[in-house]
């Protein structure tokens, strides 16, 4: 059974990824809308959905309002909102003015009022994303499990906390990291008819635990040359990613069963790699 502390965590974790397919989901819908009828702001900020590009919007939320911009008014509007990027007020007014132009007149005016609408949601919902993972934060401080979790590489706090949800406290539910591997859906399962016999990956598993350990190979050497010992194998990308979240896999297992937080420098197959001209020897895989 879960205790009351990780069955919250848990909650609120899923609640959480609930709350960020709404966020794209309607990011995607402002989005639509503002190539139709106010293309300016698409892509004048890193993200629509961040709070620089929201709050250019509730200020200047249809084509006539950017009219009435300059160089000179916007370099202000950006530093009333602290904006912290490396683009001018000059350069931005160049991309907002070089933008095919939006709706205006009665038409930009019926349209603003979706735009409005959209915006104010999206800060509702970027508003409660936030305050769901200041939530999830301090219940994973509070867990007695959470320092292994977030001491997993670039882990994060709410990849830390979807770990040690999806695994959960009780130990003896998971006696071998197999046991782990199959929740995580990275164990091969062999399937046979007749003569013909099929090993393959589970796709009806849990992909939570599974895609918070694939993307390391990004970041981690040890992690990046098992995924490319794979690749040279012959297998393809997903085939390639299971096999190194089934490695991560055993690594987590064995820190989680220890109580141990996630040392580098006591893994051994990735201080060989770290330390090898080539990385080329084998890297089995290690414990904690």
């Amino acid at each position: 059974m879960r205790g009351h502390a990780l069955h919250g965590l848990d909650r609120a974790v899923r609640a959480r990824k609930d709350l960020v397919i709404h966020r794209v989901s309607l990011c995607n819908q402002l989005r639509a809308h503002l190539q139709a009828f106010y293309p300016g702001p698409v892509g004048l900020f890193h993200e629509l959905d961040g709070d620089m590009s929201l709050r250019f919007l509730a200020r200047f939320d249809c084509q006539d309002r950017a009219d009435w911009l300059s160089p000179k008014r916007l370099a202000a509007f950006l530093k009333g909102v602290r904006y912290s990027g490396h683009t001018t007020g000059a350069a931005m007014h160049a991309r907002l003015t070089a933008a095919p132009r939006g709706a205006t007149g009665d038409l930009g005016a019926a349209t603003v009022h979706v735009t409005r609408t959209l915006v104010m949601a999206l800060q509702a919902l970027v508003a409660q994303i936030d305050t769901l993972s200041e939530v999830i934060r301090e219940q994973l401080a509070a867990h007695v499990d959470g320092h292994i979790f977030t001491s997993l590489p670039r882990s994060g706090t709410v990849r830390a906390a979807r770990l040690l949800a999806e695994i959960g406290d009780a130990r003896g539910r998971y006696p071998t990291p197999e046991a782990l591997a199959c929740l995580a859906g990275v164990a091969p399962s062999t399937r046979q008819s007749g003569k013909v016999k099929v090993v393959a990956f589970r796709w009806a598993a849990d992909k939570q635990l599974r895609d918070a350990a694939g993307d390391s190979r990004l970041f981690n050497a040890w992690a990046a040359h098992l995924y490319r010992r794979a690749r040279d194998r012959g297998h393809d990308h997903p085939h390639a990613v299971r096999i190194l979240a089934r490695a991560w896999i055993y690594v987590i297992w064995h820190c989680w069963q220890d109580h141990q937080p996630y040392d580098p420098g006591r893994h051994g197959a990735l201080q060989r790699i770290m330390t090898s001209k080539h990385g080329a020897e084998t890297a089995p895989i290690p414990s904690c």
